[in-house]
């Protein structure tokens, strides 16, 4: 019989498994997720565009996920992203709550429209039982020191 040339046998060589895991294919798909939802999570943002007014208050802390209504430039009213009219408010936000009053809802007008059609859309939701209405501003920014103030000479 033949001897086996370079000490193996059968012309054959024998693989120990691999015990390093390879994790570049692991960061390649964590890197492309990553860019995903950092392009689409500006889209996952609720509610109709409004300019809305500024204001020192400290924003309110909850827990619970609030409803927002909005009250566009034009004076047309949404519950999140859908428009209704005002005999129609009432009864979605009913609706939508399951008739619990407890419900935080925020008011977020524009600061263009007029205040009396925000206040129209408050008492509505006043009257109808909620009890935790709330108005939304953007926080004021801190303006910044004047640098050219002039020294008492």
């Amino acid at each position: 019989m033949g001897a086996a040339i370079g000490g193996r046998k059968g012309g054959r060589q024998r693989h120990r498994p691999m015990a390093d895991i390879n994790v570049t294919p692991m960061v390649d798909v964590m890197l492309v997720l990553l860019v995903i939802f950092m392009v689409t999570a500006p889209l996952l943002t609720a509610g109709v565009q409004v300019d809305l007014p500024k204001s020192e208050a400290a924003p309110i802390k909850g827990d619970d996920q609030p409803l927002s209504v909005t009250v566009d430039a034009n004076g047309d009213v949404w519950i999140q992203e859908t428009k209704v009219t005002m005999e129609e408010l009432v009864p979605k936000l009913q609706a939508i709550t399951a008739a619990k009053p407890d419900t935080r809802i925020f008011i977020r007008g524009d600061k263009g429209i007029n205040y009396g059609r925000v206040m129209e859309v408050m008492g509505t939701l006043g009257g109808a039982g909620f009890t935790k209405v709330a108005l939304v501003t953007e926080m004021k920014q801190a303006e910044p020191a004047k640098a050219g103030k002039k020294g008492g000479k």
